[in-house]
Parts: structure tokens; C-alpha cells; sequence
């Protein structure tokens, strides 16, 4: 198992992206005369963030940067929580997700900043 923890950023991006094209083509098809304005709003939100941290956990796994296994879990940890609890306001969910929310979003937004810095501190220093 250890020797697949390098991986884990592409898997994790190709499952969320995989996800993301289903449930945006779900919400675009299936759920567009079901659910009012603002709900569709937090569908779309929900699928555009999940799949740009999918495209980026993708990226993440391809340039096989050292130490990436910790902000990869916060990426994928973060957009799940981000995108499930728009996903379920959506769907009808208690509108108190909405205080969870950020959660999500600050995992995600640490985990590019832990990104930033262990790509920095593995720069030699001329560059």
C-alpha cells in the first residue's frame, strides 16, 4: 500500500472528475426543471469547484512533487466536503450545511498553500 500513496493524487482527481462531468450532467438534465434558482446555482458551484480541484489533484499526481500525499488528502477532503454540502443544500439538505461549507473550502485553500510551500522550499535558491 505505501508504494501506492504517490498515486493517490491521480486517483483522487480522476474519481472527482469522473463525478463531476455525472453530477453536472445530472444537474444540467435531470434536476433543471426540478429545483429553483439558487439551488441550481449551488449544483453548478458544487461541479465547477470539484471539478477544478480534480483537474488539480490530477496535476498534482503527474508532477510527482515529494511530500504531496498530505495537501492532495486536504484537496480531495476539502472538495468533497465543499461540493457535498452544496450538493445536498441543493437536493433539499438543512440549510445549516451551509456553515460547513467553508470547511471544505479552507482545507482546499490549505492544502494549494502547503502545495506553494513545498514546492518553494524544494527550489534551489536561485531560482
Amino acid at each position: 500500500m505505501h508504494n501506492d500513496l504517490p498515486r493517490f493524487p491521480l486517483f483522487a482527481g480522476a474519481v472527482l472528475a469522473a463525478l463531476g462531468v455525472a453530477l453536472g450532467a445530472f444537474g444540467a438534465h435531470g434536476l433543471r426543471s426540478l429545483l429553483d434558482d439558487a439551488a441550481l446555482a449551488w449544483w453548478q458551484t458544487a461541479v465547477q469547484y470539484q471539478m477544478w480541484h480534480a483537474v488539480g489533484l490530477v496535476a498534482l499526481g503527474a508532477a510527482r512533487l515529494p511530500r504531496s500525499l498530505l495537501p492532495a488528502v486536504m484537496l480531495a477532503a476539502g472538495t468533497v466536503i465543499f461540493a457535498g454540502t452544496l450538493y445536498a443544500m441543493a437536493l433539499g439538505g438543512p440549510r445549516w450545511l451551509g456553515a460547513v461549507t467553508p470547511v471544505g473550502g479552507s482545507l482546499m485553500i490549505l492544502g494549494w498553500l502547503v502545495v506553494a510551500w513545498r514546492v518553494l522550499r524544494a527550489t534551489p535558491r536561485g531560482f
